[in-house]
This record gives C-alpha cells, structure tokens and sequence, in this order.
C-alpha cells in the first residue's frame, strides 16, 4: 500500500507541480490559438488557428482545450493540467499493462517509477500538445486489446469494444500517429512473444475495429461533406511535410536511449540482448519489451521527417525493459547488471551533491530555500550511496523519484527562468493596454507572424495587404503589428490620412539574446492605426 501512495504522489507531482513554469512551444501555442479561436467563432466542428482553417490535427485535444478556454480564459496551467491529466491515464494503462504481463505489482510498479522520471514524459505531460493524448489513449487500446486477445474466449465482448474506443479516440487525437509509432510496434511484439489467440473472436475483434474506424472517423466524412476542398489541401500538405519537412538520415535516432534521461545508463545496457536473455529470470517479458522498443526504433527510422519528441511513445517499453532489469538485480544480482545499476546510482548521488551547490552559485533560489535543498539534496546523496553500496535496487529507483519530486516542486520555476529570456518583453502586455485591447489586430501579409506571437497577443493577428490603400483605410482603426515601422509599410497616401501611435516594441524570444535560437522574427512593434481627426 505504502509504493501505491508514493507512486500516485510521483504522478501528481510529475504533472501538477508549477503546470506554468516551462515556457510555451510552438505545438502548445499552435493548439491553444486553436482553441480560442472555435470558443470566439463558436465553429467547433471546422477548427480554425488565426483564422484559416486548421484541419491538418484531428480536433479531440483543440476540443478540449476549447472547453478549458470557455472555463478559464487566457490560462496556460489550465491548459496544462488537461495535458496532465492525459499522463495521468497513460500512467495508470502503464500499471495495468505492465501487471498483465507478469502477474506482479512489485514489477508494474517498478515499470510507472521508471517511466515516470522519464524525461521525455515528465516534459510532454506538462505542454497542452496533441502527443500526450493520443499515446495515453492508445495506451489504454494496447491494454484493452491484450486482455482481449490473452484472456478467455468469454472476455473478449468485455475488452475488444473498449479498445475499439480507445485507439479511436486516439485516432481523434493526432491522427494515425500513435497507430504507427505505438500500436505496431507492439502488435509486433505480441505477436513474437506472447502468442495471443484470436481463435473464436474474430467478431468482437470485427467489432473493435468498426467502432475504432466510427470514431476514428466521422469528422472526415463530415469535412468531406462540407469542406472537400480543404480537406483535400490538407492531405497533400500532411503528405508533403512527412516527405519533405525535418527530413534526417536512417540512422538519426540511434542515442534514443539517452531521451529516459538518469536511466541512460540502464537502457543502453538492456540493449544488450543476447546476454540478459541468458540471465533474466522473467525472460518473456523483456524479450517482448525489448522486441517492442526495436520495433518501434526501426518503424521511427523508416520515416524521411524525424524529430526527437516522436520519440515519446518509446517511453513506454523503455520503461519495461528497464524495470525487467531492477527487478533481476533485486532478486538474482549479476555482475554486469550490477556494474550499470551501481553507475546509475553514484552519477545520481554526484548530481544530488552538485545541486545545491548550482542552486546557491546560479541564484536559483532565494537563501532560505538554498538550505532547504540542500539539506534534502545532501540526505538524498547519502541515501543513494548506502543504497548502491549495499545493491539495494529498489531504494536506488525510490531515491530517483524523490530527486525528481525535489526538483519539479523547488527548482522547476527557477530553472525554467534561468534558461528563458530574461529581457523578454512580451506583446502579451498588450492585453492591459487600454489603446489596443478593444482594437482588430493585422499584420503585414508580405511577412509571416510566428504563432507564438499571436498567442502572446491573445487574440487573432490577421493578414492584411498594407501596399493597398483602399483596404487599409476600411480596417481602420486597428493596430498593426509588423517587424518593421509603420510609416515605412504604408503607402504615402495613406500616411497622409492616418495617424499613426506607436505603442511599443515587443520581444517574444523565449531564449537568451546571445543563444542560436534568438530570432529577429519575435521582435514585433505594435502601432495603432486609426483616422485622422
């Protein structure tokens, strides 16, 4: 009872502690720009991102969203906590799943430990994306579908209609993304490892599949009804950029291993199969975690776009395959696993020794909560070095998790400071300006605006053609946001019968002035454009 409560403690803090304190992405901003633009049109069914059609994502998660922007305006952390709650569901199918395969809580709670202080899904449960939805549904399909297909014959109406729903939903989420890079791989494994049976349910397997592709799909066949056209350019558009876009070599994804983070270390030595094949105990679940995982990579790799967030759902048998390990160690130690345990431990308690020293030098932190810390960082330090000193496994996986509760309820905020932009100035302070809050917003159609902008701005910034006099003149007055002056955008004409206020310039770059990822495209001047009096 005691692991339950500390693993559903881990949970709570990995996906509601500080939900605001990461900067938005691109994917966050894109989604929430969506959201508030269906609760402003009222058009929930033909989404729009800026005004034009955003038909390219399935709409469950911009839905959500949308009724999250109706509750609570202009709120990232609630925002978030959708996005929580989504990890949350993936962490309990994680349980459930990791239990099926074997028969034992110790090891499914072993599995939500691992994958839990995994830093891609500590990072992905706490951005308002579309990816953490559709591998948590897809999750719980896997799950659903298992039970079905490994169970009695008399279960199967129990559990295949239910996964029907779930990959569904998951369909509704990010398209057939979680289809490709979660469910095949895992299809595949199953069936190399765990043989399951369809004798006798192929008509409730007819049936999953038939409620899979209802929800799956009618919002196409509704877009294909009233907006054929659309839909159309957004197929080859979607099929353009899985071809064209972020396009990277084969063998681009072969350090995924280092994405679970402080298990680096433990993953990379579960890559060695013809060893722990021999050694394992619990040999069939690792080798269908570790079939699983290879399939996954090497469907990943096939694809021309690559990008390291498509890793995540690699998280998941990841997770299995490191929790086979600790499990091994705990009750049939061997060296060389013990080697690559030990060096997790020791580089774990360096960093927790390391930590309140970085907190007081950088000045995370104000001094009282240095101490603080630093008492928790040092005690933990010592834990761990008893623990890996005595091959204790499961308290080395216990003091890992309390390192990470330490950071995410401490120093997640100051961290995020420390490597966010500290002259930011973002054109979101227009929202308490009097002189614009009412105004349209336009921008130059000449020149792109970067979404982050518009979801900064709180409102659409809609293109206009500043070159032609006649349309300007119809829009006033509104408030042009553009890179450049605006008296070096408007015609001369129209200059003459407007007055132009500037209000300020706005600096929306999320990353130090001095980094490579510092743009001129976030620097935006904000003018108010109205009518000579």
């Amino acid at each position: 009872m005691r692991d339950k409560i500390f693993v559903i403690i881990l949970a709570l803090v990995t996906f509601f502690a500080f939900t605001s304190a990461l900067p938005t992405d691109i994917m966050e901003s894109r989604n929430i720009v969506a959201a508030r633009d269906i609760v402003s049109t009222g058009n929930w069914l033909v989404p729009t991102m800026n005004g034009e059609l955003r038909l390219e994502k399935p709409p469950l998660p911009t839905w959500v969203a949308g009724a999250i922007e109706t509750v609570c305006p202009h709120s990232l952390g609630a925002q978030r906590v959708a996005a929580g709650v989504m990890g949350i569901v993936w962490t309990i199918f994680m349980y459930l799943f990791a239990k099926l395969l074997t028969r034992r809580r110790e090891y499914a709670l072993l599995t939500v430990m691992v994958f839990l202080t995994s830093y891609h899904i500590v990072v992905m449960g706490r951005t308002a994306t579309w990816d953490i939805y559709c591998h948590a549904f897809m999750m719980g399909g896997i799950y659903l579908l298992a039970r079905g297909l490994l169970g009695e014959k008399k279960e199967q109406w129990k559990w295949l209609p239910a996964a029907g729903l779930m990959m569904g939903l998951s369909f509704m989420s990010k398209g057939p993304v979680s289809f490709y890079a979660l469910l095949l791989p895992a299809l595949i494994a199953m069936i190399a490892c765990l043989q399951p049976s369809v004798k006798g349910k192929w008509p409730a397997l007819s049936v999953m599949i038939v409620v899979c592709l209802i929800v799956s799909g009618w919002w196409y066949v509704y877009l294909y009804v009233f907006q054929p056209q659309a839909i159309d350019a957004v197929i080859h558009k979607e099929t353009g950029a899985w071809s064209d876009h972020n396009v990277r070599p084969w063998y681009y994804y072969w350090r995924f291993f280092t994405e679970t983070g402080v298990w680096t270390v433990m993953m990379a030595a579960a890559l060695v199969v013809s060893y722990w094949k021999k050694v394992l105990q619990n040999r069939r679940t690792y080798l269908f975690a570790i079939v699983w995982t290879l399939s996954a990579l090497v469907l990943l790799s096939l694809m021309p776009e690559k990008k390291i967030r498509y890793l995540l759902p690699m998280m998941a048998p990841c997770a299995l395959c490191v929790a086979c390990l600790i499990e091994q160690l705990e009750t049939k130690p061997d060296r060389f696993g013990t080697v690559m345990l030990s060096a997790t431990g020791y580089i774990v308690a360096a960093l927790c020794l390391a930590l309140p020293v970085a907190t007081y030098i950088l000045h995370w932190v104000s001094l009282p909560l240095v101490i603080v810390v630093a008492v928790c960082s040092f005690a933990l330090a010592a834990f761990l070095i008893r623990a890996t000193w005595r091959r204790q496994p499961r308290h080395i996986v216990y003091a890992i998790c309390c390192l990470f509760m330490i950071l995410e309820l401490f120093l997640l905020k100051p961290i995020g400071r420390m490597f966010g932009n500290a002259d930011m100035h973002s054109i979101s302070l227009t929202q308490t300006i009097p002189q614009v809050k009412d105004l349209p917003f336009y921008h130059d159609n000449a020149d792109d605006i970067a979404i982050e902008i518009v979801y900064g701005a709180g409102k659409d910034i809609l293109p206009l053609d500043v070159s032609d006099s006649a349309t300007v003149m119809r829009k006033l007055p509104f408030v042009l946001v553009s890179h450049g002056y605006a008296a070096q955008l408007l015609p001369a004409n129209v200059l003459q019968q407007v007055d132009t206020v500037y209000i300020d310039t706005f600096d929306d770059n999320k990353h130090p002035k001095k980094g490579q990822h510092y743009h001129d495209s976030f620097i935006t001047r904000v003018t108010v454009i109205k009518a000579k009096k």
